[in-house]
């Protein structure tokens, strides 16, 4: 019985540690893949070449680079370079949950069809933050193309949050708006539970 027990111990370490070291170097190479998109970008600030707005735009303007745009010219100090209509708490609220669902662990790619779908107020003991409600959906070949429109909730944001303040939470339901809303698909933070 003990040999046994020893047994089970060692296998379930082998199995945690496998899986912590393999979301460990997906989550890296999650980072450099992510770094590739905007190395053009970086290397010209990196280099101190002339930069404008326009240079920068087509980086804000797609859905997986404009986080990173703005963090990347946020470090470089030239974020009046970042174009005035993408930033917004929605916009980045957006990004954040694309990038979250090309994760390896969710999706796996970017969504088809992301669509913003309300803000949602939870009420604190002193302040009231917020989440932004996203639905999404991918067509096919993908594995999960039948459920159609999904849900995806990015924050806390607070009142004075900035647009690009990085929120601590992104959660996504891959599974069925319907089903989502009829199950009470639920936000959690550590703070409060709320119900869309």
């Amino acid at each position: 019985m003990i040999r046994f027990l020893i047994a089970a111990a060692v296998l379930a370490f082998v199995v945690f540690t496998f899986l912590v070291v393999r979301r460990w170097f997906m989550e890296r190479r999650s980072r450099a893949e992510l770094f590739e998109r905007v190395k053009p970008l970086h290397d010209k600030l990196e280099n101190k070449e002339e930069i404008t707005e326009q240079d920068v735009r087509p980086y804000a303007e797609d859905i997986l680079t404009r986080e990173p745009t703005y963090a990347l010219l946020k470090h470089y100090e030239r974020t009046e370079l970042f174009p005035e209509d993408y930033y917004s708490r929605i916009r980045f609220a957006e990004s954040d949950l694309a990038n979250w669902l090309e994760f390896p662990t969710e999706l796996g790619v970017c969504p088809d069809e992301i669509e913003h779908v309300k803000k949602v107020p939870i009420f604190g003991e002193s302040e009231i933050h917020y989440y932004e409600v996203f639905r999404f959906r991918v067509g096919e070949p993908h594995w999960i193309a039948d459920e159609g429109w999904m849900l995806g909730v990015v924050g806390p944001y607070f009142d004075n949050s900035e647009p690009s303040d990085f929120p601590r939470a992104t959660f996504s339901r891959l599974s069925s708006e319907k089903n989502g809303a009829d199950s009470g698909c639920a936000i959690r933070s550590s703070a409060a539970r709320e119900y869309l």
